[in-house]
């Protein structure tokens, strides 16, 4: 098992309720699980995302922590938040990455695989993952 190493799951949701497709705005949510499969514990101490629609546009997100918290996590403990975003079409993508520090002062990036946003199917079984 790697010392300094974190796994993410995502589950991302379309919220037609916070979408106004007339005026190109579709809505999404996503719950990520952040869980320390390391044998260090570390934070959670920035994120980088990078949103993609379907027209091509990309919209970056850099900022501190996850919804407000930095979260520390020691080994086989997880993290679970829900955030969102807004696209102007009914599909993208996202991916990114966390950038942490062990308790030990490594620092290490860890990987958030691309996955898709989709209005299509309602957001039932849209937690396709890309790799």
């Amino acid at each position: 098992m790697p010392k300094y190493q974190f796994r993410v799951e995502v589950e991302p949701q379309f919220l037609p309720h916070e979408s106004e497709p007339a005026r190109e705005l579709y809505g999404f949510a996503y719950t990520i699980t952040v869980h320390n499969t390391g044998e260090v514990p570390a934070q959670l101490i920035s994120r980088h995302w990078v949103i993609n629609d379907a027209r091509g546009h990309t919209e970056e997100v850099k900022g501190l922590g996850v919804v407000g918290q930095q979260p520390l996590l020691a080994p086989g403990e997880s993290f679970q938040y829900t955030s969102g975003c807004r696209l102007r079409t009914p599909s993208g993508t996202m991916h990114g990455s966390y950038f942490c520090v062990a308790a030990d002062g490594e620092r290490f990036e860890v990987e958030i695989p691309m996955f898709v946003l989709d209005a299509g199917d309602g957001g039932v079984g849209s937690t396709r993952v890309l790799h």
